[in-house]
């Protein structure tokens, strides 16, 4: 067994150390969710914190992990009268992003079933990870309905298989830690509400701190149980430390006084519902414990609203994360006034938050480093929604860029016929969930038996099986996989016209308004985006396909005007996108949407040159959409005949609109909590 890295050794990233420790000491806070950028130590924090576990007993031969004191009476294994227990320690299980809903819940075996009248189900990873860690990587690019399963386990601390004809039910208590890096998309904010805690983990800039992580983990490298061991003593006084504050938890007092902070907290910041104030209040008391105390303090209470409510906030879907700590500290305070102020907050605060590194306050590590010191919260150089504008690309005329109007509710656009790409909401497709539209031979493991079809396919053979009258024997060439019709997320490329003839200053804020609206849709049907412009001299990827439209909406807010209209390099270009695209994820289908009024300049016959380029994209079989920016009394029509050319439809700005009520951006909200 490879030695993992002392949790002690970290360096910084003590919001990410409290989390973690906070849900080991209290399980019921809900686990973590942490979000940041790759390489900011998350896996191996996971994989450390597990080494920290105490040991667990279990009944010896149990695929459950069921726990010989009090052994679950619904065990598939069981029953476990008297069974002998053994101890091992707690498992770390991983959950791979392409894992399927049977590696993850468990699987019948059909075949078994079928030809040997046999009910045996293979346990998952839900029931390896009971009573022990179960840490997702990347949980943002899991299907959605992977992580409904997954949330739903870890609220109810059990698992439930029906398929079939055919129930299985099994204990699933385990610590989630989910992590994700939020420029590759969002989860649902149903989905975020179910996970307890969340952090902000980010690169340190500090020189000396980024040093210290080199220096730690070069020698980690070399001989990892020589490092180790020279930690040996803080990771043992942390052990130690989590167990005491275990045994102490079910003692701490938490007061009405408290309460009420808790409440109001949750009330100024408007979360909905009322997990964030159960979550609150076991964070407070976790805080209290890990601190040494019996009682809970405001800054406990102050400590729990940072971990437990920036993800839970009222926020529109391209807001930036995070809590606004001067209203945070108004509630509290308006809380305490209220009941007269009778709290006495406790001036070391809650516990410190993390074990110091080397094990003393003020000691620095076996390296001789001093003591952490993470950035501050908001303080990082890069994020979500901070992504720079690109520099521009040339042309006279050019304006400083026009803030978007209000985003609306857009009509449906979607792609043409019938696709086997990624889960999502916008085309149909072939999915492993969604209404049964037919039957096939299974290619590989049968997933999902379409059992009237097995029934037909086997009956014809019955009499030459010898088993007429007597049963039904089924084979395996008989069986038949269920095909099934859902929908697809879509690669939705926009490219945005942001030359001279669209930029008179109302007018440019009307279409950066539509393609925000756009934008808003493509982020409640789980699209990849893109983001091609064109003005000047010629077109620019402004933001390669990704999963964050988070960063397409700044990179539209920063758009600079002006110029020429090279409409036919901005379709090319948009074409060296689309291709590259194809190679790297072919089963993804594209939408091309075109927003620009069609009036090309620039260049020897320009509108020619356009049409050609449009008709490239029809050859190609690329579904497309042009957003006719055209105003005035005078029209020519040219984004009209540009649809044309590209084979697609054309809409105008008023078209786009899904009903009468426009601009208002509660709508999206609503409709991205109902997604």
């Amino acid at each position: 067994m490879s030695t993992p890295y002392p949790f002690t050794a970290l360096v910084g990233q003590d919001d990410l150390r409290l989390g973690l420790l906070l849900n080991a000491v209290s399980p019921a806070v809900g686990g973590v969710l942490v979000r940041g950028e790759k390489g900011t130590a998350k896996s191996t924090a996971v994989r450390a914190l597990a080494a920290l576990m105490p040991e667990v007993a279990v009944v010896a031969g149990c695929r459950f992990s069921c726990d010989p004191a009090a052994p679950d009476p619904a065990c598939p294994d069981g029953p476990h009268e008297e069974a002998p227990g053994v101890s091992r320690a707690a498992r770390t299980v991983e959950l791979p992003v392409g894992a399927s809903e049977d590696r993850l819940v468990g699987a019948l075996d059909i075949e078994r079933a079928l030809s040997e009248g046999v009910k045996a189900f293979e346990p998952g990873l839900l029931a390896d990870a009971h009573r022990g860690i179960l840490y997702v990587d990347e949980v943002n690019l899991l299907h959605d309905h992977l992580v409904d399963l997954l949330l739903d386990a870890a609220a109810m601390g059990a698992s439930y298989v029906e398929r079939e004809g055919v129930s299985v039910r099994h204990a699933s208590r385990f610590l989630l830690v989910g992590t994700m890096n939020p420029e590759e998309g969002e989860l649902r904010p149903q989905l975020l509400d179910r996970f307890g805690l969340t952090v902000e983990v980010a690169a340190s800039r500090d020189t000396d701190l980024r040093v210290e992580v080199v220096r730690r983990r070069l020698a980690y490298d070399d001989d990892p149980a020589a490092f180790a061991a020279r930690w040996a003593d803080e990771e043992g006084a942390l052990r130690e430390r989590i167990v005491a504050a275990r045994a102490l938890l079910p003692h701490v007092v938490l007061g009405d006084g408290v309460l009420r902070q808790i409440a109001a907290t949750c009330a100024a910041f408007e979360v909905d519902g009322m997990r964030a104030d159960i979550v609150m209040a076991r964070t407070a008391t976790a805080l209290a414990a890990w601190a040494g105390r019996d009682e809970v303090v405001a800054d406990d209470v102050r400590q729990a609203a940072l971990l437990a409510l920036p993800h839970r906030r009222r926020r529109n879907p391209f807001d930036a994360p995070g809590l606004d700590e001067d209203k945070l500290d108004e509630a509290l305070e308006d809380a305490a006034d209220e009941r007269g102020g009778d709290d006495d907050p406790d001036p070391d605060g809650p516990g410190g938050g993390v074990p110091p590194q080397g094990g003393g306050p003020d000691a620095g590590g076996p390296e001789g480093a001093g003591p952490d010191t993470p950035d501050a919260p908001g303080q990082t150089e890069t994020g979500s929604g901070d992504t720079p504008a690109h520099p521009p690309v040339g042309g006279a005329g050019e304006r400083q860029p026009v803030r978007s109007g209000e985003p609306f509710r857009t009509k449906m656009l979607s792609v043409p016929g019938l696709g086997e790409g990624a889960a999502g909401r916008r085309s149909r497709a072939r999915t492993e969930h969604g209404r049964t539209t037919g039957s096939r031979r299974p290619e590989g493991a049968l997933t999902k038996l379409h059992l009237a079809a097995t029934v037909q396919a086997a009956a014809p053979h019955q009499r030459a099986r010898g088993r007429a009258g007597r049963g039904l024997v089924v084979r395996r060439d008989d069986l038949r996989q269920a095909t099934r019709e859902g929908r697809e997320g879509n690669l939705v490329l926009f490219v945005v016209d942001a030359s001279g003839s669209m930029a008179a200053r109302q007018r440019m804020s009307a279409v950066k308004g539509a393609v925000m609206s756009l934008l808003l849709d493509a982020y409640q049907r789980r699209d990849k985006v893109g983001l091609v412009t064109f003005r000047g001299r010629g077109a620019e990827v402004a933001l390669p396909p990704t999963s964050s439209v988070d960063a397409a909406a700044a990179r539209l807010e920063s758009l600079p005007t002006g110029g020429r209209t090279p409409l036919a390099a901005g379709l090319l270009k948009a074409h060296d996108v689309l291709r590259v695209e194809r190679l790297r994820d072919p089963s993804r289908r594209a939408l091309l949407v075109v927003v620009t009024d069609g009036r090309a300049t620039g260049g020897v016959v320009p509108v020619a040159l356009a049409g050609r380029a449009g008709r490239l994209h029809a050859s190609e079989g690329t579904a497309s959409v042009v957003v006719d920016c055209e105003s005035g009394i005078v029209r020519l029509g040219l984004a009209a005949q540009l649809a044309r050319d590209l084979g697609g439809s054309a809409v105008t700005l008023d078209e786009l609109r899904a009903d009468s009520i426009a601009g208002l951006v509660k709508d999206f909200t609503a409709a991205g909590r109902a997604a």
